[in-house]
């Protein structure tokens, strides 16, 4: 039985601007990795113009094709970043373990900068769930802009209570998959509440977590308090300590998706190399091992 693979490109495209649109030629370029293998494809779309004479409009594309039996929806808009071959395995995977989830929600877990967010959206998007950040949820209960503002100006007790809130609060939901803040993990209460749905710990050394968040700028990052040396060193440091306090109990964890394997797995030297889509259907592999234990 054929299936079909459907994805919504997002580009530009100069229309001018008259009664009747007219034809336009255009082509759509895809990356190496998307090219390794050949599909039929047909592109529709809407144009409507507009009153101004040439003006550049984002049209949403329709690509259908028919890759050895496979249903897969891409979830990246305006690239192929994720290879058809990851899309359609991680389709693949959830389809197989959304009957054994029952609706339960999913707990990531992890150290800050361990990717719980990117991954979080895309199996909310892949299960059929829906997504939400602690973090963010603790900001809107307490009126402040930042968790860093929180952090500063009420204190980290202060912060950790709220999280345990919003936890108990989550904990009587079905079907989403939350975002937990790095150090949910501390209090023991929280994992009676996640232990309502499956936790899932995203387990990435701490090297290559502190290239990430150094990239990226520590100034959201309340814990990484200043250190001598320079960003890259202080910020590994801080986060050998808190790796200390925390590592036991990242354990508790229904299951632990490791970065580390993954890459050995797919001939990585560099765990960053490791796509969000290859870690996000390793965490339904994970998750499908702790419920048919």
């Amino acid at each position: 039985m054929a299936a079909k693979a459907s994805q919504c490109l997002q580009f530009s495209v100069p229309v001018a601007s008259e009664r009747t649109v007219r034809k336009k030629e255009f082509s759509l370029q895809f990356p190496p990795r998307c090219k390794e293998e050949r599909f039929p494809v047909l592109i529709s779309c809407s144009l409507h113009p507009r009153k101004s004479a040439t003006y550049h409009r984002s049209v949403a594309q329709k690509l259908s094709c028919s890759p050895q039996n496979y249903e897969v929806s891409v979830l990246e808009s305006g690239t192929c970043s994720a290879s058809f071959k990851e899309a359609i395995i991680l389709k693949n995977k959830s389809e197989e373990i959304v009957p054994y989830l029952n609706g339960r929600c999913i707990y990531l877990v992890g150290m800050m900068g361990s990717g719980k967010t990117t991954v979080g959206k895309i199996l909310s998007e892949v299960l059929g769930y829906s997504f939400l950040d602690s973090d963010r949820l603790i900001e809107q209960s307490v009126g402040e802009t930042a968790v860093s503002d929180i952090f500063k100006l009420h204190g980290e007790s202060f912060f950790r209570d709220n999280e345990t809130e919003v936890l108990q609060k989550l904990s009587s939901m079905q079907r989403v998959v939350v975002s937990t803040g790095g150090g949910a993990v501390v209090r023991p209460i929280n994992w009676r509440h996640m232990q309502k749905g499956i936790s899932v710990w995203l387990d990435v050394p701490l090297e290559a977590l502190a290239r990430r968040i150094v990239a990226v700028g520590t100034g959201s990052r309340p814990l990484l308090h200043c250190e001598p040396g320079d960003a890259y060193t202080k910020t590994y440091k801080r986060l050998c300590t808190l790796w200390e306090d925390r590592s036991e109990a990242y354990n508790n964890a229904s299951a632990r998706v490791s970065l580390e394997d993954i890459a050995a797995k797919l001939g990585y030297k560099d765990v960053c190399n490791v796509t969000p889509t290859a870690i996000a259907t390793e965490a339904l592999v994970q998750i499908e091992y702790f419920l048919k234990k």
